[in-house]
């Protein structure tokens, strides 16, 4: 789930370190860039839905805390991990060289001891207090992140396809732990947080393309030889995948009649915004449709709160 990361609290600069040092403290700010927080967040708002739509009635809250709890440590091992493997990249990229790990201020042997020890607390967390199919979800999706999707960055275009698979597997950790097993409306989710990425990352993509190519990163926007055309026609194709399949929590009874309306809306909006990319690829209509993603997807998430499962077991 490729998200913008922009810390809570900004790291300060150099010089404005060495005039103020306390003013703001440089591990909560390192904290911050280690761990993503806006990212993590998410993961486990998409957790969260994933559980609420196919859970029993009285809700059982206490596993989806487990679930949560579990899931967030899975992320933090998955984002510290990455840093790692990205490290000399991360160093060249204006966007990525304040990282802890790429700037030197954490060494990777560190970093890489952290991040096995939360992935492997997490896992273990999760395999106490929920059950094996969630484990396994959480499991694959660490090791598809770290394993196989950041090693591709460096190698074809095509890396977003692979790097979607995980970023859409959290609802289905949810799912998993709130069943035992995975639902049509999970897996609804899972294609619709599937989908929503290969827009809203090659918007940052391109945006970025100049810094990715100084961190020898291989994306689209990169090897686009048609001056933005092939990105922006690609995104208005999956923008529209995107709002067929949003419509299926309806169809498989996850979801009512106002999750469907608001969907559709959101999705002909979202769609809209690809489209002025495709017409004129440019800075402005790339953060437009940036921006427009990431009101999509919480906006989408909500209404499956507010008009599905949930709503009618209240």
């Amino acid at each position: 789930m490729n998200l913008v990361e922009t810390p809570f609290v900004r790291l300060p600069g150099a010089a404005a370190l060495a005039a103020e040092p306390w003013a703001l403290p440089r591990w909560w700010a390192d904290a911050q860039l280690l761990l993503k927080p806006r990212i993590s967040l998410m993961v486990l708002l998409t957790v969260a839905v994933g559980f609420l739509i196919e859970a029993s009635s009285p809700i059982p809250w206490l596993p989806l805390v487990h679930a949560l709890l579990g899931t967030a440590a899975v992320a933090t091992a998955a984002n510290i991990l990455n840093q790692v493997l990205e490290r000399d990249s991360d160093a060249r990229m204006e966007r990525t060289r304040q990282r802890p790990v790429a700037a030197g201020r954490m060494s990777a042997a560190s970093a890489t001891w952290l991040g096995m020890l939360t992935g492997a607390a997490g896992l273990a967390y999760l395999a106490v207090t929920a059950n094996p199919l969630t484990v396994a979800v959480a499991a694959v999706t660490l090791a598809s992140y770290v394993l196989i999707y950041t090693p591709l960055k460096r190698h074809t275009a095509w890396n977003t396809v692979v790097g979607a698979v995980p970023g859409a597997l959290p609802p289905l950790i949810g799912c998993a732990a709130a069943t035992g097993t995975l639902t049509l409306g999970g897996g609804a989710l899972f294609l619709i947080l599937f989908l929503w990425q290969f827009p809203h990352f090659w918007a940052i993509a391109w945006m970025y393309r100049a810094d990715y190519a100084r961190g020898g990163l291989v994306m689209l926007p990169n090897v686009d030889r048609s001056e933005g055309r092939l990105t922006g026609r690609l995104m208005f194709k999956t923008a529209l995948w995107l709002l067929l399949v949003s419509l299926l929590p309806t169809m498989f009874g996850t979801a009512g009649p106002i999750y469907l309306v608001g969907t559709v809306l959101a999705g002909l909006a979202f769609v809209a915004a690809t489209a002025g990319f495709w017409m004129r690829p440019a800075q402005e209509t790339a953060r437009r449709t940036l921006h427009m993603s990431l009101i999509y997807l919480p906006v989408v998430l909500l209404l499956l709160l507010a008009d599905g499962p949930l709503r009618w077991r209240m």
